[in-house]
């Protein structure tokens, strides 16, 4: 386990790979860690760093430092810490959010954002998820029948108490739309927002707006996903982010393609 000392608080990270940096931040259920198979997709070409925001995972969780301007002044604290510049930033849920102020307040350095499950507005936001970060009996029961995946579900348990409330009341207060318009103005500066078109924590709908307005901004949804689509419908996305890594202006080449296997005999 890797680990720094930000403001006072242990924040846990992670990184593979050797190459151009990539950042991973991670949502509201699980951690760092339902990253690492992307990361490993990537690290061939990549050095990849994810680590885990205030109150979720390994990260300190002695105060409530939960806001989006908590973790974006973290993320910005991590990279100086760290060394890392000019690095594309992928964010899902409650990370895309934190990666997508950081990107305004930090316009210098991300040049690249691709936004996994960002919730346009407090209205695309499931409400049980707050249930679930109160505890509830039968919210938890609810999330643990659609959550199959062992490392979401182990590492949502470790989420300190507020953290999920408080960074969902935050995350409402995002004016969205009015950043998009920003990043819209900007030369040399990619968005691309992916979604899970059966994301039943985030609703997906409010971006298929954002397709033909921008060059350089791009919705594209992944038809048998839900939350997870990093996990869902793994080797899509994973080719997906490569040729999103790689392209150098024109976000309307990308298109989702199957990951073909060579036959072993």
């Amino acid at each position: 386990m890797s680990a720094v000392v930000i403001d006072g608080g242990l924040v846990h990270y992670e990184a593979f790979g050797r190459g151009r940096p990539v950042l991973f931040l991670h949502g509201w259920l699980g951690s760092w860690r339902y990253w690492m198979p992307t990361m490993e997709a990537v690290s061939d070409r990549h050095r990849t760093y994810a680590l885990d925001l205030w109150g979720f995972g390994d990260s300190d969780k002695s105060k409530q430092r939960y806001t989006v301007a908590d973790y974006v002044t973290l993320v910005h604290e991590f990279v100086e810490n760290m060394g890392i510049r000019d690095a594309p930033i992928i964010g899902h849920a409650l990370g895309a959010s934190v990666a997508l102020e950081y990107a305004i307040q930090h316009a210098d350095s991300v040049k690249k954002l691709m936004t996994v499950s960002l919730p346009m507005n407090a209205d695309c936001i499931n409400r049980k998820l707050i249930d679930f970060a109160n505890n509830s009996v039968i919210a938890k029961m609810m999330w643990w029948r659609q959550i199959t995946y062992k490392e979401v579900q182990k590492e949502a348990e470790k989420a300190g108490e507020g953290a999920i409330s408080l960074s969902i009341q935050s995350v409402a207060k995002v004016d969205v739309k009015s950043y998009i318009q920003n990043l819209s103005q900007r030369e040399n500066s990619m968005l691309l927002a992916v979604y899970g078109e059966k994301d039943d924590v985030i609703d997906p709908s409010p971006t298929r707006d954002f397709n033909g307005n921008w060059p350089n901004i791009r919705q594209i949804g992944l038809s048998d996903s839900k939350h997870f689509p990093m996990l869902d419908e793994a080797a899509k996305f994973h080719r997906l982010l490569k040729d999103f890594l790689d392209v150098e202006n024109d976000l309307s080449v990308l298109e989702l393609k199957e990951e073909w296997r060579r036959r072993t005999r």
